[in-house]
C-alpha cells in the first residue's frame, strides 16, 4: 500500500526557499518565539546540511537552531506543521500493484463506510506494531476520515472541522474495542498488569489519532483558507502569554514550569541592578575634606558604602476560584524570589483571611502547598464567595503588627467584591503603614469597575497593575522588585 500525494500550485516565497525559512521565522516571532538574526543563519545552514529529504530530521534540526526554551517546543512545532506541512492537497491510499499512470481522481475516496474505518484502524492499532511503523498507511486513514467527515462549507470557502471528524469516529468507543483487542491473546482473564499495560497503550494510541486528527485538519484548513486563519485560531498560546482567567488546567500546569526559568530571569536583573548601583552617593562631607589636600578643588570624589535593604514581603491574595490560578502562579513565583527578600509571610483569603506562609517553606512541594489553602486554612467563614472587605477586617484582627515601614505590601486579586463594603479606609491604613504597597489584578483593564467590581475605589489609595499573563506579571513583579 503506498500514498499517492496530490499536489495542487502553490505560491511560492518570493526569494525561494531563503524567503519561505524568513517567513517561517517572522510567523515565530509573531506568536512570541524569540528568535534573532544569528539563529536564522543558523537555521539556513542546517537546512543547507540536512536538506528537505528527512521532514522530522527537518523539524528536530530547526528546532535546535531557533528553539531557546523547551517549553516553546509544542508551539514550534504547531508552526513548523503550518509551514512545512507534510503533504499538500488530499492523499489517497491506493493498492502496490495498482498502476501510478492510471487515470483517475485522486481526491476519490474508497466507498467504505466510517464502520469500516473504524474497524480497519482497530485492526491496525491492535497489533503489536508501533505507530511510527505505520505512518503513511495511519495518515492516509486519518485524511480520508477528516476528507469525509471533517470537510464544511464556510462563509469563507471549503474548511475543516476537527470536531465533525473526531465525532464520527467515536474515539470512546473505538478506545474499548482497540482495548479488547489488546487483550485478546492474554485469553479470557488477563491479569491486572496486563490490563493496565493494555490500557495504558490503548490511551496513548487513541490520543495519538485524536492529535494526527487535528494536525490533518490544520493542515488542509491552511491550505483552503490560508496559514494565516490557522495561526490565529489553531496554534497554541507560549504559557507565557496564556491569560490567567482563561487559562485551561493543562494550560495552567504547564504556566507552573515556567516559574523557575522566570524566576532565574528576574534574579539575574536583580543582581545585575544592585551592581551597577554598588557605586553608591556622593559623600559631600568626606569629598570636601579630601578636597583640602588640592587647595578646595574636589579632584577625587568619595562615594557612601551604599546599604541595600531587602524588604520584608507581605502577600494577601485572593484564592477564589476566580482568581485561583493567577494567585497560585503568583505564590510560585513569588517564593521563587523568597532569597529576594528578608521575610516573606503569605495570607491568602476569600471572605476571611488566614496566614499560610507555613505551607511554603524551602523545602515544600509548591503543587501540593497551594492546594492545600483551600482545604486546611480559614479563608472563608461566611458564604464563600469573594469579600475584599471583610477580609481586610480580619487580616487588621488577627495581624495588627505584621506591617510596618519595613515591610512591602502585595495585593493579588481581582477587586471583585460582590457588591460588599470595600472597606476603602482600611486598605489605607494597610498602605500606610507599608512602606511600598502594590496591587496585581489578572483583569484587563477595560473591565476594571464593571459589574461589582470596587477597583476604581481601590485604585485610589493603592497603585494597581495589570497582570493578564505570566510575562506581564515577570515584567510588573521586575519593577517592583527592591534594589
Amino acid at each position: 500500500m503506498a500514498v499517492r500525494r496530490t499536489r495542487p500550485p502553490q505560491p511560492l516565497a518570493p526569494h525561494g526557499l531563503p524567503g519561505h525559512l524568513v517567513e517561517f521565522v517572522e510567523a515565530l516571532r509573531s506568536v512570541g518565539i524569540a528568535v534573532g538574526p544569528s539563529e536564522t543563519v543558523d537555521a539556513g545552514r542546517v537546512m543547507t546540511v540536512l536538506g528537505l529529504g528527512d521532514r522530522e530530521v527537518l523539524r528536530e534540526g530547526l528546532a535546535c537552531a531557533v528553539l531557546r526554551r523547551p517549553d516553546h517546543r509544542s508551539t514550534y512545532d504547531a508552526m513548523f506543521d503550518l509551514w512545512f506541512p507534510a503533504a499538500l492537497g488530499a492523499r489517497t491510499v491506493v493498492s502496490d500493484d495498482a498502476d501510478p499512470d492510471a487515470d483517475g481522481d485522486p481526491d476519490a475516496l474508497p466507498s467504505q463506510d466510517i464502520e469500516g474505518l473504524r474497524a480497519a484502524l482497530v485492526e491496525m492499532l491492535s497489533g503489536n506494531e508501533d505507530m511510527a511503523g505505520m505512518d503513511d498507511r495511519l495518515a492516509a486513514m486519518i485524511a480520508q476520515i477528516v476528507e469525509a467527515f471533517g470537510k464544511y462549507s464556510s462563509s469563507r470557502g471549503p474548511s475543516y472541522s476537527s470536531y465533525q471528524a473526531l465525532k464520527a469516529m467515536a474515539l470512546d468507543e473505538l478506545e474499548g474495542r482497540l482495548l479488547a483487542g489488546l487483550l485478546a491473546p492474554y485469553g479470557e482473564e488477563p491479569t491486572p498488569t496486563q490490563e493496565q499495560i493494555a490500557k495504558a497503550i490503548a490511551a496513548k494510541r487513541v490520543a495519538q489519532l485524536r492529535k494526527m486528527v487535528e494536525a490533518e485538519t490544520k493542515r488542509r484548513t491552511a491550505e483552503q483558507l490560508g496559514r494565516e486563519h490557522v495561526q490565529t485560531y489553531g496554534i497554541p498560546q507560549l504559557a507565557e502569554n496564556v491569560e490567567f482567567l482563561r487559562a485551561s488546567g493543562e494550560q495552567l500546569r504547564e504556566m507552573r514550569r515556567v516559574v523557575v526559568p522566570l524566576a532565574r530571569t528576574l534574579a539575574s536583573r536583580l543582581a545585575a541592578r544592585r551592581r551597577r548601583s554598588r557605586a553608591g552617593e556622593i559623600d559631600l562631607r568626606k569629598t570636601l575634606r579630601k578636597s583640602m589636600s588640592t587647595g578646595g578643588v574636589p579632584i577625587d570624589v568619595v562615594l557612601k558604602k551604599p546599604h541595600p535593604a531587602r524588604p520584608e514581603l507581605v502577600v494577601l491574595c485572593d484564592v477564589s476560584g476566580s482568581v485561583a490560578g493567577f494567585s497560585h502562579f503568583t505564590l510560585l513565583l513569588v517564593h521563587a524570589l523568597r532569597q529576594q527578600f528578608s521575610r516573606v509571610r503569605v495570607f491568602a483569603f476569600i471572605d476571611t483571611t488566614d496566614e499560610v506562609t507555613e505551607l511554603f517553606g524551602p523545602d515544600s512541594d509548591l503543587a501540593v502547598a497551594v492546594q492545600r489553602i483551600t482545604r486546611e486554612a480559614g479563608v472563608y467563614t461566611r458564604d464563600g464567595h469573594s469579600d475584599y472587605g471583610h477580609a481586610f477586617v480580619s487580616f487588621l484582627e488577627k495581624y495588627p503588627s505584621v506591617l510596618s515601614p519595613r515591610s512591602s505590601l502585595l495585593v493579588l486579586g481581582d477587586g471583585r467584591n460582590n457588591y460588599r463594603n470595600p472597606e476603602v479606609d482600611l486598605l489605607t491604613h494597610m498602605v500606610t503603614a507599608s512602606r511600598h504597597a502594590h496591587w496585581l489584578n489578572p483583569e484587563p483593564k477595560h473591565l476594571w469597575g464593571s459589574g461589582d467590581s470596587a477597583v476604581p475605589r481601590y485604585t485610589d489609595v493603592i497603585p494597581m497593575h495589570e497582570c493578564r499573563s505570566a510575562k506581564q506579571l515577570a515584567a510588573v513583579i521586575d519593577q517592583l522588585l527592591p534594589v
